[in-house]
């Protein structure tokens, strides 16, 4: 069995003199990741591997869940994160080591939406900022996943 948590990164500026990889994240943005950190506090499999897409604005999501949590989820940072695309976003899944169940990962739009779309059995239009997605797959191995079961939708807007 294999677990995987997406998580796009929260809010950020919209600073068009900054380099897109620089963004950071707005006021709106930390509460939102807040928010939903904190709703998932003591939900979370004990042993996780954590990642995250080297943007600014995505590690700073990350480093809001990693506060939040009291054993501290740490963010490993994984440049190849850095992408909007599915299909490099599925590649990136299925190179994971067998041996990590359960992963976390914190990427962008749009390869987080058509991933939760082809691989959860909820569909999704969009997944917004600092929202999570948790699918299980029925499998011991990351390169073999097929449809999973979304076990897990968190958003925001859902939280207030």
């Amino acid at each position: 069995m294999k677990n995987l948590i997406i998580v796009r990164h929260a809010k950020a500026e919209q600073d068009s003199t900054a380099a897109d990889k620089e963004r950071k994240l707005t006021l709106e943005g930390v509460r939102g990741a807040a928010r939903v950190a904190e709703h998932l506090m003591g939900k979370l499999p004990k042993k996780l591997h954590v990642f995250s897409s080297t943007a600014s604005r995505t590690a700073g999501t990350a480093n809001i869940f990693s506060i939040t949590y009291p054993k501290g989820v740490e963010a490993e940072p994984m440049d190849a994160l850095y992408t909007f695309d599915e299909d490099r976003f599925e590649s990136i899944v299925r190179e994971l080591p067998d041996s990590y169940e359960n992963v976390m990962l914190f990427g962008h739009n749009d390869a987080i939406t058509g991933f939760v779309n082809k691989f959860g059995n909820v569909p999704i239009d969009n997944v917004p900022t600092a929202g999570l997605v948790w699918i299980k797959f029925d499998t011991d191995s990351w390169q073999d996943i097929r449809k999973g079961t979304t076990e897990k939708i968190v958003f925001p807007r859902d939280l207030k």
